[in-house]
C-alpha cells in the first residue's frame, strides 16, 4: 500500500521552512560582521584585537592602515582595572 501524495506535502514545508531559516540566519550573520565570513574559534587574542578595531574604527571587524591613532584614542585605555579587597 503506497502513501498518499497528501502526506508529503507537510513534509515539503517543513523542509523548506527550515531551509528559509537557515538562509536567513546566514545572512543575517554575514550582514552583521561587515560582510565577511562570521569568525569562529576565538581564543584572547582574537577577542583584543576585536576590540581594539572597534576602538580605532567603530566595528569590530574594521582596520585602519592610518599610522597614526585618531583623535581620542589616547585616553580611551582598553586596560581594565581589577578590584582589590582589602
Amino acid at each position: 500500500m503506497g502513501v498518499p501524495f497528501e502526506a508529503l506535502i507537510p513534509y515539503g514545508i517543513i523542509i523548506t521552512m527550515f531551509g528559509v531559516t537557515g538562509a536567513g540566519l546566514t545572512a543575517v550573520k554575514y550582514w552583521s560582521n561587515d560582510w565577511k565570513k562570521p569568525r569562529w574559534n576565538r581564543d584572547l587574542w582574537d577577542r583584543v584585537m576585536m576590540e581594539r578595531d572597534m576602538r580605532i574604527t567603530g566595528t569590530p571587524r574594521g582596520q585602519s592602515s592610518n599610522a597614526e591613532a585618531p583623535k581620542g584614542f589616547e585616553v580611551s585605555n582598553p586596560w581594565k582595572l581589577e578590584k582589590r579587597i582589602f
